[in-house]
Formats: structure tokens, sequence, C-alpha cells
């Protein structure tokens, strides 16, 4: 696990929010945001990643 970045489980996977919810993922891999940073926590959405970092190659 890279810090700042996902934490990768395997699914299928139920999550219970704080309010109560049941939040459900079939998927066979899940991507848990360890950052807080998803707008779709608690699942991962690669919002980690810093913003505008390009390869010096590029104008």
């Amino acid at each position: 696990m890279e810090p700042g970045g996902p934490l990768l489980i395997e699914g299928p996977v139920e999550f219970v929010a704080e309010d109560g919810t049941v939040i459900r993922s079939d998927r066979p891999v899940v991507a848990l945001c360890t950052c807080r940073r998803s707008r779709r926590f608690p699942f991962c959405d690669t919002s980690h990643r810093r913003r505008g970092k390009r390869s010096q190659g590029r104008a």
C-alpha cells in the first residue's frame, strides 16, 4: 500500500456508514480511500493524486 493511496481488498464487500447506511460493491476488487479526499468515499476515485504533475517534455 502506498501512503495516502487506496487500500485494495477482495470483493464483494459491504460497509455500514456512520449514519447506518449500508454500502455494497459486487466488484471482485474494491479500492478503499485512505486519504478521505474521495467524492465517492469510502471508495477511492483517485483524488489522492496530485494535480498539475506533468512530464517535463510537454509544452
